[in-house]
């Protein structure tokens, strides 16, 4: 039996799931979201949890009984509390700003990028602290949209500058200097 599988998913007051046929909604405070799972899993809805089984051991099947789950407790934490993803801001110079709903980061380039939050999405800055916040209820969403405001300056391995995740450890290099 898969360890994660097994594990019930608890879902707190203010959070409706409706399963219908083959398809999950998960509707809270903060949003709505929806995912359509396997024949091969069966979900039952007891009092204020969610038990996930599968209906044979096969490999495939053992492997999304687990994925499942996760995917679904993701779903109920998403539309409950949300999920949030932490950028830092690097570098002399570069800093990040709000403008209205939108992100604006001034990171080395000859114009300022603007970043247009998508529908689930908003962001939350701290100029002081260099610090950018990616903030949703969609997990995979939260993480492509930080994802992809990464990629506009990845961080670089000589003097460390760039958009890093908080708590991400930068792997410096030395420069000409430190070969001998």
């Amino acid at each position: 039996m898969s360890r994660i599988g097994r594990l019930p998913v608890v879902v707190p007051a203010g959070v409706q799931v409706k399963i219908d046929g083959k398809t999950v909604d998960v509707k809270g405070p903060k949003g709505e979201l929806s995912f359509e799972f396997s024949p091969t899993i069966s979900l039952v809805m007891e009092e204020s949890q969610l038990i996930i089984s599968r209906l044979n051991d096969e490999a495939l099947n053992r492997s999304l009984h687990g994925t499942t789950r996760a995917l679904i407790q993701n779903m109920v934490t998403g539309v409950s509390d949300g999920f949030t993803r932490v950028l830092q801001v690097q570098g002399v110079g570069y800093r990040a700003e709000m403008n209205g709903k939108n992100l604006v980061l001034h990171v080395g380039y000859s114009h300022p990028v603007e970043v247009i939050p998508e529908e689930g999405i908003s962001f939350d800055v701290d100029a002081r602290a260099g610090i950018v916040k990616v903030v949703g209820y969609d997990k995979q969403h939260v993480g492509q949209v930080a994802a992809n405001i990464r990629k506009i300056r990845p961080v670089e391995p000589y003097k460390g500058k760039g958009l890093f995740y908080q708590g991400e450890r930068i792997r410096r290099k030395a420069g000409k200097a430190g070969k001998k």
